[in-house]
């Protein structure tokens, strides 16, 4: 059993005993035992223990984990300090910087402040190989974040969701709660991101929504 430390150990308890889950578990086990997989296995959750159901404010759905070493860390786009900022995240600090003026460029790509401050930065798949992309698609995770998704769309307080690309858009289908405000973009990909991510100022449109709300806006700085 995975211990959050928050609300989420109580909302998906049920989730680890689910057949998927269990077949999932046995794959992982193996998959750590013979393979470099990345993130570490007490960094596959961080995401979740960092930001609590009700602390969402934002949630910003990847793809898998970066599969460079060093580099994943639980947090989607996110590297701890000390590791170079990877293409995507590079532009997504363009994109701040252009939209609401923070200017994130030239130091560290570690978000746990986001985290901290309601960003729940959720991959889509939560592990995979050292450099093989998508080598741990199909295996169950993207069961077990489709569920995480319906527990978020069913909370009443509202937030925000920012789906780039292909995969994160496909959990559009399940964002049905008309308190929640979904922006979509291309993905902020060297390859896609002058296809509709930059000037899509899915920044500055998450903080006006959540103000005109009540909630505090998301300050967009790292430390």
């Amino acid at each position: 059993m995975v211990n959050f430390g928050n609300e989420w150990d109580e909302l998906l308890k049920d989730e680890f005993t689910k057949e998927y889950y269990l077949r999932l578990r046995e794959f992982l086990k193996n998959e750590y035992r013979t393979q470099r997989i990345f993130p570490g296995m007490y960094d596959i959750f961080n995401a979740l223990k960092l930001t609590s159901y009700s602390d969402v404010k934002c949630v910003i759905i990847g793809q898998d984990p970066y599969h460079g070493e060093g580099q994943a860390h639980g947090l989607s786009f996110s590297v701890k300090k000390g590791i170079a900022p990877p293409p995507s995240l590079v532009n997504i600090f363009k994109e701040i910087r252009d939209d609401v003026g923070i200017d994130n460029t030239g130091r560290h790509g570690e978000l746990t402040k986001w985290a901290q401050n309601g960003v729940l930065l959720l991959n889509s798949v939560l592990t995979v190989r050292a450099n093989q992309a998508r080598s741990h698609h199909g295996q169950g995770w993207e069961q077990f974040t489709t569920d995480v998704i319906h527990l978020l769309n069913a909370r009443q307080k509202p937030m925000v969701f920012m789906l780039w690309g292909g995969d994160a858009k496909a959990k559009q289908q399940f964002i049905t709660n008309p308190a929640h405000l979904v922006l979509k973009a291309a993905h902020p990909s060297p390859l896609s991101a002058y296809n509709g991510f930059f000037g899509c100022r899915h920044f500055s449109q998450a903080n006006e929504f959540l103000r005109a709300n009540g909630i505090e806006p998301i300050d967009w700085s790292i430390d």
